[in-house]
C-alpha cells in the first residue's frame, strides 16, 4: 500500500506556544470567525470546500485555489463590487483584492460560464474562483476570511428595495497541511504541462460540473500532458492522424502504489481536430479509456483518454509505482492525443474535488510562451523558443501551466510510494 507522511509547512501557528499565548489566540479565533454581531447579509457567502493545501509551484511560489459559492438571498438584486481575501487572524492584512473587471473574470455561473455582469438576481447564485500566489518565503495564515462589498437589500423584505451599500467580512476557509507527493505519470523527454493550472480562464481550472447533487471542480488541477520531439513539434504531418502526434502511444505509468478501482478500454481513438457529437458523450465514455487508482488516504490517481486495448489492469488489481497502465490515446472528448491526469479525493472522474499534489523529482527543461500558444489556431509548428539552455532540477513541485519538464524512468517497485508531505483567454488544446 502507498504510504504517507505528514511534514510541516509554511503555515504560522505551527509552534508550540504559552498558555497566556493560548487565551489570546482564543480570542483571535472568535473574531477570526467573521462577523463578531449580528448583521444582515443579503449576498450569503460560504467556500465550496472548508479546507484546502497550499503547494509550491515550478516559479518558486506558494499557490493557494479554491472556489465560494455566492447566493442572494434577498429580493433586492445585490451587485458585487469588490471581495478581498484577508487573514483570519488579521482582518487588516489584505492578500488579494478583486474589483472592476478583475472581479468579473473571477465570476462564474454554476453553468460553468464566464458572469455577464456583477450583478446577482434574487435567488442566483454565482461561483468566485480564488487562486492566489505568494513568497515562497510567505509564512501563510491558517485561515483566511472574504470581506465583500455589495450594493443590495439592507434588511429582510418580500419586495425589491433600493440597493445600498452593505461590507461584512464572512466565510472562513483553512490552510491545511500536506500534500501528496507522487512520482511522474510518463517518462522521457519534453512533456508539456497543457490546461494546467492556475490561469482563472484554463479549461480545467475553470471546469465546475453538477454531479450527484453537488458542484464539483474535479479538474482543478488537471494536466494534459503532450510531448515535444527533438524539434520543438508536438505535431508533424498531417494533424489529423493520431500517429502523427510526439506522445501518441507513450506508456502511461502509476504514480504511486494502489489498486484499481475504475477503467474502461473499449473505446475507439477519435480523429484529431474536432471534438465528438455532443450527442454521443455520456458521463460514462466522456473521459474516454482511463485507469483510476486508489492511492490510498482518501486520494485517487485518474489517467484519461488512452488508446483502445492498450489497458494492462484490471479491476481489483493492485499496482506498484512506474508500472505501465496503457498507453496515451485520443479516445472520448478529446480532439488531440495527450493524456489527461489528476489527483480527486473520491473514485468518482467526475464527482470528486480535484486535489494539488507535487511530483518528487523532475528537470524543468522549458516554458512555452503563454501568449503565443493562446494565440495559435492549432497545436503544429516549432514550440522551441521557451526551452532553456540549462534544465533546472526540481524536487516536490506542481507543474504549472505550460512547463516542459523531463521525466527519468523509475522502477516498478513499491520503494517510493506515494507519501503525504506537506485577462487571458480560454483555450483548450487540445
Amino acid at each position: 500500500m502507498s504510504r504517507f507522511q505528514f511534514v510541516a509547512a509554511n503555515l504560522s501557528g505551527a509552534k508550540q506556544i504559552g498558555r497566556w499565548a493560548l487565551v489570546a489566540l482564543a480570542l483571535a479565533l472568535c473574531a477570526a470567525r467573521g462577523i463578531t454581531k449580528d448583521q444582515f447579509t443579503p449576498v450569503i457567502l460560504s467556500p465550496l470546500m472548508p479546507s484546502v493545501r497550499p503547494f509550491p509551484g515550478t516559479d518558486g511560489r506558494q499557490h493557494v485555489v479554491y472556489e465560494l459559492v455566492l447566493t442572494n438571498a434577498s429580493p433586492t438584486p445585490a451587485t458585487l463590487q469588490k471581495l478581498e481575501v484577508v487573514d483570519a487572524l488579521n482582518p487588516g492584512k489584505v492578500l488579494a483584492t478583486y474589483d472592476g473587471a478583475d472581479l468579473l473574470l473571477h465570476l462564474r455561473t454554476t453553468g460553468n460560464t464566464l458572469a455577464e455582469t456583477a450583478e446577482i438576481e434574487f435567488n442566483g447564485t454565482r461561483l468566485f474562483l480564488i487562486d492566489l500566489d505568494f513568497s515562497s518565503q510567505t509564512t501563510l495564515p491558517r485561515r483566511l476570511l472574504h470581506r465583500v462589498e455589495v450594493l443590495g437589500g439592507t434588511s429582510p423584505a418580500r419586495k425589491p428595495a433600493t440597493p445600498a451599500p452593505l461590507a461584512y467580512t464572512v466565510a472562513p476557509v483553512e490552510l491545511r497541511l500536506g500534500l501528496p507527493t507522487i512520482g511522474p505519470p510518463l517518462t522521457g523527454k519534453g512533456w508539456v504541462a497543457a490546461n494546467g493550472c492556475c490561469g482563472v480562464t484554463g479549461v480545467h481550472r475553470s471546469s465546475s460540473l453538477p454531479v450527484n447533487g453537488r458542484i464539483y471542480f474535479a479538474q482543478r488541477f488537471a494536466i494534459d500532458w503532450m510531448q515535444l520531439d527533438a524539434n520543438g513539434r508536438l505535431v508533424h504531418g498531417d494533424p489529423s492522424d493520431v500517429r502523427n502526434y510526439t506522445c501518441y502511444g507513450a506508456d502511461v505509468l502509476a504514480v504511486a502504489d494502489g489498486k484499481v478501482v475504475g477503467m474502461l478500454n473499449t473505446l475507439d481513438d477519435q480523429k484529431p481536430g474536432t471534438l465528438p457529437d455532443p450527442k454521443t458523450i455520456t458521463v460514462e465514455n466522456v473521459d474516454g479509456n482511463h485507469v483510476v487508482l486508489d492511492l490510498g488516504h482518501g486520494i485517487y490517481a485518474f489517467y484519461a483518454h488512452l488508446q483502445k486495448d492498450s489497458v494492462t489492469v484490471a479491476l481489483g488489481d493492485r499496482v506498484k509505482r512506474g508500472q505501465v497502465l496503457g498507453k496515451l490515446g485520443n479516445t472520448g472528448n478529446t480532439s488531440a492525443p495527450h493524456l489527461h491526469f489528476h489527483l480527486m479525493d473520491g473514485a468518482s472522474v467526475l464527482g470528486s474535488s480535484g486535489l494539488p499534489y507535487v511530483i518528487d523529482s523532475f528537470l524543468l527543461t522549458g516554458q512555452i510562451p503563454i501568449a503565443k500558444f493562446d494565440a495559435a489556431p492549432g497545436v503544429e509548428g516549432d514550440w522551441s523558443e521557451g526551452m532553456f539552455a540549462t534544465p533546472s532540477p526540481r524536487k516536490n513541485q506542481y507543474p504549472l501551466d505550460l512547463v516542459v519538464a523531463d521525466f527519468s524512468a523509475h522502477p516498478a517497485t513499491g520503494a517510493q510510494a506515494a507519501r503525504k508531505s506537506s485577462s487571458p483567454t480560454a483555450r483548450k488544446k487540445p
